[in-house]
């Protein structure tokens, strides 16, 4: 009898415990919080968005396991998707419906019309971002453009393809290397980061950044960039270079290197096959084997011919030698003569600078045969307190130093003694001989004219010596007349100072040019407006005797 109560005890205790319970549950179930909406995007985006459904197409085998696999399909053999006009081929597929998503493995294949074809060995298609994820010997295809990779993120929304791990894109003209890049197959343009490589049949060009046209064959030049070529090397920051007709636009003080060569410009058009660079703004082109600077605004160079042109504040810098020779004129030219020896020309206000000697003259050629400086029209050569002039100067110079200078037909010399008394001597012909920088000895024949003021130990002057004669001989010692020969037979007077006329103290072409003197070497920019009355007279007055 206790044993019989004892279980009806327990009994009823268990329904209490159930009771118990089922009200715990109903008032928890009363006051607890809803639960939050979950959205599910494939689902939704493909219900608003057909157009990113994938369709399955066809497959030999499909196996689906509620149970072991609730979420995807297994195909097998030839398995085949379509989203829109991109078909995807592959041997096996898991086929995430739902989620619009698919994993494809061996033969991976996508096709979209009859240009543009993907190849991989796996892809990972995510239907929410429309991503395809190709991985392993992964190839893209777009009429003649090859891209090869081993990661490829094919993005669908915007159709771009993009690596991450290197990468290489092939065309019929070029072969481009990077560690990232991304391919338009609407725009079919490239996008390359990181070590790039442009490789060309005739050249190879670095940078680090870098786009590229398939169609137009045109690489924008978009960071620190290096060409290398047989011919020549070309440093840019910022251009295009045309692949296809080896041209090119080189911004931002851009460099061609060429033999001994160096041409720099705000802006460089280069054509490759023709070796031609033209130059817009600041104008740099440095000849590092002949020591010569060329300067301009606007100017161009021939890599092939060695042809050179410089205008617009356009200058020269020669400095092979200690002292530099600075030369600017309106037009400056310089080429390659028949015998391998160069030519320097330089028109209209020609000014030139040097410590040793300066000089101005309409034209100038400068050959490096030997070193003759040949000047033409209204030419003026000052060494020192001398100044000479003539229809024609020519100036040779030895070792970068002035060697001697030769004025044919007519020429006047004048040395400035003080502010009142210049010696000068005038003749058909001159010849002015120089030794360390300074003129050393004085030939002159045919009509010779002389005015000298000779002096006295404590530098007195002892009056006005002019002679006429038909050759003279002059040497100097200090930059002072040490000994003057004339011959062969001389007519002559001496004027003591207190009585020199005013009219006595100048030959009749005298004209001293001071104010036109380059003063430095910016000096030699300074425009002069010559005046009829400055212009030395020439009247060859002693051409019939």
């Amino acid at each position: 009898m206790r044993r019989k109560n004892r279980f009806l005890y327990l009994d009823r205790h268990k329904i209490l415990v159930g009771i118990l319970c089922l009200l715990v549950l109903c008032v928890w179930a009363q006051h607890r919080p809803n639960p939050p909406k979950i959205k599910h995007l494939a689902k939704t985006s493909v219900k608003d968005d057909p157009q990113k459904k994938v369709y399955l197409e066809f497959a030999e085998t499909l196996d689906f396991d509620e149970k072991l696999n609730p979420d995807y399909q297994i195909l097998r053999g030839n398995v085949r998707f379509r989203k829109e006009g991109m078909y995807m081929f592959c041997d096996s597929a898991y086929f995430y419906e739902a989620s619009n998503s698919l994993d494809a493995f061996g033969n991976v294949r996508m096709e979209q019309g009859d240009t543009l074809f993907v190849y991989s060995d796996v892809m990972f298609y995510d239907g929410v971002t429309q991503i395809a994820r190709l991985r392993e010997n992964v190839r893209m295809e777009n009429q003649d453009m090859v891209l090869f990779t081993d990661s490829l993120n094919y993005d669908l929304v915007p159709n771009i393809g993009y690596f991450f791990e290197g990468g290489k894109l092939v065309d019929s003209e070029n072969e481009l290397t990077s560690i990232y890049g991304q391919y338009s197959p609407d725009t079919k343009r490239a996008v390359f980061n990181y070590d790039v490589q442009l490789v060309n049949p005739e050249y190879t060009l670095y940078s680090d950044t870098l786009e590229y046209s398939t169609v137009t064959k045109i690489a924008d030049i978009l960071g620190t960039s290096v060409i290398v070529s047989d011919s020549n090397i070309i440093y840019s920051r910022r251009g295009w270079y045309d692949t296809q007709n080896n041209t090119s636009m080189l911004l931002d003080r851009s460099i061609v290197v060429s033999k001994s060569q160096q041409l720099t410009g705000d802006t460089i058009y280069y054509d490759r096959d023709r070796g031609f660079g033209e130059v817009f703004g600041n104008m740099f082109m440095n000849d590092t084997l002949r020591k010569v600077i060329m300067e301009g605004q606007y100017g161009f160079y021939n890599e092939k011919t060695e042809y050179s042109f410089a205008t617009d504040s356009a200058r020269v810098l020669e400095y092979s030698g200690i002292d530099t020779l600075y030369l600017h004129a309106d037009t400056l030219k310089g080429f390659t003569l028949p015998d391998s020896t160069r030519m320097l020309q330089a028109y209209y206000g020609t000014r030139f600078f040097r410590n040793d000697m300066q000089g101005v003259c309409d034209s100038m050629n400068y050959f490096t045969r030997d070193s003759a400086i040949y000047m033409y029209k209204d030419p003026i050569v000052w060494s020192d307190n001398y100044q000479i002039f003539g229809d024609t100067i020519k100036v040779f110079m030895n070792d970068s130093t002035v060697d001697w200078a030769h004025i044919p037909h007519f020429a006047f010399a004048a040395q400035q003694k003080d502010s009142l008394f210049f010696d000068q001597l005038a003749g058909k012909d001159l010849k002015a001989y120089f030794k360390g920088g300074q003129l050393d000895k004085v030939d002159v024949s045919g009509n010779v004219q002389t005015i000298f003021y000779p002096q006295e130990r404590d530098s007195s002057y002892t009056g006005l010596n002019r002679a006429e004669s038909s050759f003279l001989t002059m040497f100097l010692k200090d930059q002072k007349m040490d000994k003057l020969i004339m011959w062969p037979e001389v007519q002559g007077s001496l004027t003591p100072v207190p009585m020199i006329k005013r009219d006595q103290l100048f030959l009749p072409d005298y004209q001293w040019f001071e104010d036109y003197r380059p003063k430095d070497s910016a000096d030699i920019f300074r425009k002069i407006v010559k005046q009829v009355t400055d212009m030395p007279k020439k009247k060859r007055r002693f051409s019939n005797q």
